[in-house]
């Protein structure tokens, strides 16, 4: 559902909205006063506010006096006082005079700052949590529980470990397993899962708590584990550069690695847009968030499914050669170029719209070149903060795009009578199932995949399945970690290859005749045979190269036995 304010999506039954805090029914048990930039400060006990260095929040700004107001937790709820400030303090647009009542989605104003009150509705402790941000250079350290901590006097390093800023932490719903807290460092962008003992020890490192109350801590959670637990973490935290006074590998600029002439060619190169998040965000509020609607949805599904019923109708017809507009080869493989630019496109603004939808930002997004091929791409890493049924429905946004507008045009296509209309409609459409069709391969590094390893719950789930496969194909002894998912998803995987080979040759013949009139026979038949080739090379490279050693490995024996005896 969306919220009837921001139009964000919220889950069924949630107390608010967690993007613009207004109340969707339901008491609140907690609140938590949030500062412009997305920092959540609990309200549990006197908090107080002003430009001064000891108030508890210090809000910088020539309109906020050095004490300005006080925010309490009263018998009744939070309250907010005016402490005597000169701009004075605002509730909801009305100026408050002594004490004023706060309730959830509460707008708050001291000065020219805005605040906003959130309240924490009585959920279960299986529900997912709100992101807590650290940015980098604030001064107030936020822990999930409790109240905030400004942070003053510097610590001792090793006795008193301290955080640096530029973390967000966030906790997802129980089922995502054990590991259900996400820390993402905001300097570096990479993710780490803990534990729920990880992440009550990581709250606790905050320049206060001496080690050995650490490791007592750690023992009263995790038995005699806990202390080796702890240097774990404090050891990964330290070289992502995230503890004062510990230099860290974020903060050791890596040496250039050297690259020939051709991986220069061939590499890799990016051409992006490093805040794109504000595009999407305005997308979504200018109309994007129609497509998020229930009738949108179900129309998209209908055009979606009625497509590829059309786009079957025509191949079995033959209605459309692919490449071909107009019975012209050149012109065929000029549109579908430009018509799959144009799909990527879409393909791409799907995920980042939907990422808006949820309320998160996209980090960047441009054009990857790769051997000199462009494709699209849009940073979704923020992703990870958001329970496993939106991470896939943000991934999956993609390829519903590439089906959809399929969809649409296939059945103009069906519509129509023969002409340069049909044909080009027919290209669009032929990529736009191309497209879902790579993008849906759970066996590449594409969407695809990604909805795989959270469907299975498998971090690292090809490379881990191909390695099982090649173990078990080369006759070596099981490992660890093996099991019959992983050996599964890489059978699944070498068949998906086979067959989608043998259609894709299928789908050429086929179409041998009509190709030949209009190109060189010679020259068609070497692509062709280039193209059969290549196709196949995954799996050869895939079964073919574990048996090969498996042969090696069973005349091994034999051969050293001959030396032996001679």
């Amino acid at each position: 559902m969306l919220c009837p304010s921001c139009r964000r999506q919220v889950a069924r039954g949630a107390g608010h909205c967690t993007s613009c805090g207004r109340s969707l029914g339901g008491e609140a048990t907690a609140f938590d006063l949030v500062l412009g930039d997305g920092t959540r400060v609990p309200i549990a006990e006197e908090l107080t506010l002003g430009r001064a260095a000891g108030n508890s929040i210090v809000l910088e700004h020539p309109s906020v006096s050095r004490a300005h107001a006080r925010v309490r937790a009263g018998t009744g709820g939070p309250e907010l006082e005016d402490v005597g400030s000169s701009h004075g303090s605002w509730l909801d647009g009305q100026r408050v005079e002594g004490t004023a009542p706060l309730h959830d989605g509460a707008m708050v104003r001291l000065g020219d700052v805005e605040l906003r009150v959130e309240g924490r509705h009585a959920e279960d402790q299986a529900a997912a949590g709100q992101t807590i941000i650290m940015r980098p250079g604030a001064s107030l350290l936020v822990p999930a529980v409790g109240a905030a901590v400004p942070s003053g006097a510097t610590s001792v390093v090793g006795m008193r470990p301290k955080l640096r800023s530029g973390w967000a932490l966030k906790r997802l719903e129980a089922s995502e397993g054990d590991k259900r807290w996400i820390l993402r460092d905001l300097r570096a962008g990479k993710f780490t899962r803990l534990s729920d003992d990880d992440a009550a020890l990581f709250e606790r490192l905050d320049g206060e708590h001496e080690l050995p109350d650490l490791i007592a801590e750690a023992e009263s959670r995790s038995g005699a584990a806990g202390p080796g637990r702890l240097a774990r973490l404090l050891v990964d935290l330290g070289e992502r550069g995230l503890l004062e006074g510990v230099e860290g590998a974020a903060d050791v600029p890596a040496a250039p690695v050297a690259r020939s002439r051709l991986q220069k060619i061939l590499g890799p190169r990016e051409k992006s847009v490093a805040d794109a998040g504000e595009f999407f965000d305005s997308a979504y509020r200018r109309g994007g968030w129609v497509l998020f609607t229930r009738p949108a949805l179900a129309l998209v599904a209908a055009v979606g499914i009625g497509g590829i019923a059309a786009f079957v109708y025509l191949i079995a017809g033959r209605y459309g050669t692919p490449f071909v507009v107009a019975r012209k080869l050149g012109l065929g493989g000029l549109v579908f170029l430009l018509g799959r630019f144009f799909l990527v496109i879409l393909h791409e603004l799907a995920h980042g719209l939907t990422m808006a939808s949820y309320g998160r930002r996209v980090g960047k997004a441009g054009i990857k070149f790769l051997a000199f091929l462009p494709y699209g791409f849009v940073d979704v890493s923020e992703s990870w903060f958001e329970p496993r049924r939106r991470r896939i429905a943000i991934v999956a946004a993609g390829p519903v795009s590439d089906l959809a507008l399929g969809g649409a045009f296939a059945l103009a296509c069906a519509a129509l009578g023969r002409g340069t209309l049909r044909d080009i409609l027919f290209q669009l459409a032929f990529g736009a199932y191309i497209g879902a069709f790579f993008n849906l391969n759970p066996f590449l590094d594409r969407d695809g995949y990604h909805i795989m390893v959270d469907l299975l719950r498998e971090p690292g789930l090809r490379a881990r399945s191909r390695a099982q496969l090649a173990r078990r194909l080369a006759g070596k002894a099981p490992e660890e970690g093996d099991s019959r998912v992983l050996l599964r998803f890489a059978a699944a995987g070498v068949a998906w290859s086979g067959l989608a080979a043998i259609f894709a040759i299928f789908m050429s013949t086929r179409y041998y005749p009509v190709i030949t009139h209009l190109a060189p026979k010679g020259v068609v038949l070497a692509v062709f045979g280039i193209f059969y080739v290549v196709l196949f090379i995954p799996v050869l490279w895939t079964v073919g190269r574990p048996l090969w050693q498996r042969r090696a490995q069973e005349t091994r024996p034999d051969a050293e036995v001959d030396g032996a005896r001679a």
